[in-house]
Parts: structure tokens; C-alpha cells; sequence
């Protein structure tokens, strides 16, 4: 809780002092533990603040997304089929998703 209260005073302040245009384009949900009150409580702030830009897919935590930086290697390549690497997919494919949304909306504003 208390990174998502620093990451959300980095934002205003960035916001403030050098660039009040700047956007968040989405939140992303890491190293989740459904097990825990805490996990809980983060999502629902996160939420709270970023509202619809908060991404479906969460990632859990993860032995493996644990042990693949100590060998040097992205989880796609230490274990492809690891809940995590597939949940990072997952991740990967609804951000692209999202993307082309977001490119098509533009498209069809700039042609009116």
C-alpha cells in the first residue's frame, strides 16, 4: 500500500512541475496472492484511482517469475509454460488489443 501511495504522489508531481499533459496508460496488477488481505486491498485501490484503466490480466506470484531474472532470462524463454509466462501473454496480447483500439478510435476521429 505504501508503493501505491508513493507511486501516486510521483504522478502528481510529475503532473505539477513537468508535464501536465502526461497520462497513465494503464495500471498494471503484479505479484498478486488472492491468499493475502493485503493483495486485496491494493487491487481495490488501484482501481479506486486508476479506475478503467486498470488491466484485466493479473500476474501472480510466481516462483518462477521469481527465478528467471537469476538466470539471466525473460520468463518467456525460462519456462514458457509457467502460469506466470502465460499470464504475461495474456497481458502482452490484451495490451496490443487495447492499442488497436485506441488506434482505430483516432483514425476515425482524424477522417471526419
Amino acid at each position: 500500500m505504501e508503493g501505491l501511495g508513493q507511486l501516486i504522489n510521483t504522478i502528481d508531481l510529475v503532473k505539477r512541475h513537468l508535464n501536465k499533459d502526461i497520462e497513465i496508460e494503464g495500471a498494471i496488477l503484479t505479484m498478486y496472492d488472492s491468499r493475502t488481505n493485503l493483495s486485496n486491498q491494493v487491487v481495490k485501490e488501484v482501481k479506486r484511482y486508476f479506475e478503467d484503466k486498470v488491466y484485466k490480466t493479473v500476474i501472480p506470484r510466481n516462483i518462477k517469475l521469481s527465478e528467471a531474472p537469476s538466470y539471466g532470462m525473460p520468463i518467456s524463454v525460462y519456462d514458457s509454460k509457467s502460469k506466470g509466462a502465460k499470464c504475461y501473454e495474456k497481458l502482452a496480447k490484451e495490451f496490443l488489443s487495447q492499442n488497436e483500439k485506441t488506434e482505430e478510435n483516432a483514425k476515425a476521429k482524424h477522417m471526419k
